[in-house]
């Protein structure tokens, strides 16, 4: 088994766990009388993000190979998620418990997002082939496993139940066992003293935070966070939003409300597609416009959500599903390029890291809150004949959202020459 299909299995089951549960958990937990929480169950992957992934990457450069701890972390994860699925079927299941199982696999889920991408790299670099060239056509079958997972769960019926964290936790298993057959991972000696904590220090990008002293990375870091706000409201949100159509005469058999994930999905597809367009756009308009253009999508695709149904208006749900590519991709993507041209070496990885937390961390996770709270007052703590009408004005005050940071971004941010 060649290299490059061994790391486009791991790449393809890395994302499958996640695409089980990531878009359809909230109708689940909607249904389950936990809708008031649901940003909870996506803010808690947020705060995980910001120190998780870091002691992790300490872990495998000093004690345990990526590829071992790889395995471990999924099949801690996976053990978790299946225990939260069984323990979801119950009908007498607890809100504390269940968060609690799924906040714990989370915990070990998410560094395995950056120990995978150490393995596939060490993997090409030891088969003599180009990273840069090789990893992006690999990294691709990640959001293919993420779709194939969204798709099961939805055909198989699993969007309403926790069966979606079995599908999930099973994956995970695979993964932990598979990740054993991987190409090693080199472990460096043991530092200690100074050093050590300098690394400690490094890997969690807390050096970084020097950056701030100069006003345009400031300004930049600061937007990242404000646009990190409107990461997670969609995966948390729009499923229940399309999902309530079932409970309208008029949408009740449509697909768009019968097959919530699978029309989400064509926002995973639209990333991919859109990752092709960043070089251009960034050699033809410059890292501003790009950023400007990606927080006008996020105007769109929040708007169109509003404005759209599964019947005649279906069209608008698919829009906004394209326009989703552009606006989480020219942003994370061309984010991430703006950090490392704008930044030297010695700072470079921390740098990235500080990246991740404001926006995966700080942003995403304050996003989730506060779409839970703006859902709540206007969805579920009001009547079942007034809830289509609080979704569509909760859309249009995340839009709104958007529109405003976007100025903002276009008077504050100055993109001066990188000294």
């Amino acid at each position: 088994m060649n290299t490059k299909f061994r790391l486009t299995l791991m790449n393809f089951l890395q994302f499958a766990v996640w695409g089980a549960y990531l878009t359809s958990m909230g109708t689940y937990l909607a249904g389950a009388g936990f809708g008031s929480i649901i940003g909870w169950f996506y803010a808690i992957q947020g705060v995980v993000s910001i120190f998780m992934p870091g002691i992790m990457g300490i872990v495998a450069d000093r004690w345990i190979p990526a590829q071992r701890l790889l395995g471990l972390c999924h099949a801690m994860a996976g053990l978790l998620m299946v225990s939260a699925g069984v323990y979801g079927l119950s009908d007498s299941a607890n809100m504390s418990v269940l968060f609690s199982l799924y906040a714990c696999s989370v915990a070990f889920y998410m560094p395995t997002l950056a120990l995978s991408n150490s393995v596939a790299f060490n993997a090409l670099t030891k088969a003599g082939l180009d990273t840069v060239k090789d990893f992006p056509p690999i990294r691709v079958f990640g959001t293919v496993g993420f779709i194939c997972t969204m798709w099961v769960v939805d055909l198989c019926g699993f969007q309403p139940t926790s069966k979606q964290f079995i599908v999930s936790g099973a994956i995970s298993l695979v993964l932990a066992l598979y990740a054993q057959t991987l190409p090693a991972c080199p472990v460096k000696s043991k530092d200690s003293g100074a050093a050590g904590q300098q690394s400690l220090v490094q890997a969690l990008g807390l050096d970084a935070f020097k950056l701030f002293k100069d006003y345009r990375m400031a300004v930049f870091f600061i937007f990242s966070m404000l646009l990190g706000v409107s990461l997670q409201i969609t995966n948390g949100y729009a499923n229940p939003y399309i999902t309530s159509f079932q409970g309208i005469a008029e949408f009740a058999d449509t697909f768009g409300a019968q097959h919530a994930n699978i029309l989400i999905s064509l926002s995973q597809i639209s990333e991919t597609c859109c990752i092709l367009l960043i070089p251009f756009c960034l050699k033809r308009f410059g890292i501003k416009n790009v950023m400007l253009i990606a927080m006008t999508a996020w105007v769109f695709r929040f708007g169109l959500f509003g404005t759209g149904n599964p019947g005649s208006g279906v069209w608008m749900f698919v829009l906004s599903c394209i326009v989703y590519g552009v606006a989480f991709d020219f942003f994370n993507i061309s984010g991430a390029l703006y950090v490392d041209q704008n930044t030297n070496e010695s700072i470079r990885s921390s740098a990235q890291g500080l990246f991740m937390i404001m926006t995966n961390g700080l942003g995403a996770t304050a996003g989730t809150l506060a779409a839970q709270a703006i859902v709540n007052n206007f969805v579920y703590d009001q009547p079942e004949a007034m809830q289509l009408e609080g979704w569509r004005t909760c859309w249009f005050i995340f839009a709104g959202y958007a529109l405003v940071v976007g100025i903002a971004f276009l008077f504050l941010f100055k993109n001066t020459a990188k000294k």
